[in-house]
């Protein structure tokens, strides 16, 4: 496997929405273990978040491809304090299991770092993905127990097919 990352550019931005889309929504979210299609309908992100995290300072999606297809990608944001934000972390359906994702995260750590100097990343997951909040702790995030409501009324994060989810943060130290 070799896979190749770099940032996403404007060109990029509908090949990451269909990217995101089919890791989060709708039944081809579902060949893979990260689907949130039984929490949530309607998009997971739309063209002017992503040109708008494309053409902001301190703001990446970085994106994985191999032979020229892509694979994966995340959002990482600097933050102040010696933090980033990590968000949007989408790798295809098809292509989970491969390690891709635990590699992606492991690059935009040391990015963080190298570029930014941060120490800690952190990340909101909604807390009934109890699966996806165990793959994070096993990649050495902790849950630090503060909780933040779900942005219920604004479809820009999906229409709730529930009225109890609630997001959790998980952090990470980082060097």
């Amino acid at each position: 496997m070799k896979l190749e990352y770099r940032r996403a550019e404007n060109k990029d931005i509908e090949a990451v929405i269909r990217l995101v889309e089919s890791a989060y929504r709708g039944e081809a979210s579902r060949q893979g273990w990260t689907t949130e299609a039984d929490l949530l309908d309607g998009g997971r992100t739309f063209t002017e978040e992503v040109s708008g995290i494309i053409a902001t300072a301190d703001n990446k999606i970085i994106l994985v491809e191999e032979a020229g297809n892509l694979l994966a990608s995340v959002h990482i944001k600097k933050l102040a304090n010696g933090r980033a934000y990590l968000g949007m972390f989408a790798v295809a359906p098809t292509e989970q299991n491969r390690g891709i994702g635990k590699s992606l995260l492991n690059y935009v750590e040391k990015l963080a770092v190298t570029e930014w100097q941060c120490q800690v990343i952190e990340m909101t997951v909604i807390r009934q993905r109890p699966e996806l909040i165990a793959w994070y702790k096993k990649q050495g995030y902790r849950i630090t127990g503060e909780e933040r409501e779900f942005p219920y009324g604004d479809e820009r994060y999906g229409i709730p097919k529930r009225n109890d989810l609630l997001l959790e943060v998980l952090v990470k130290t980082i060097q």
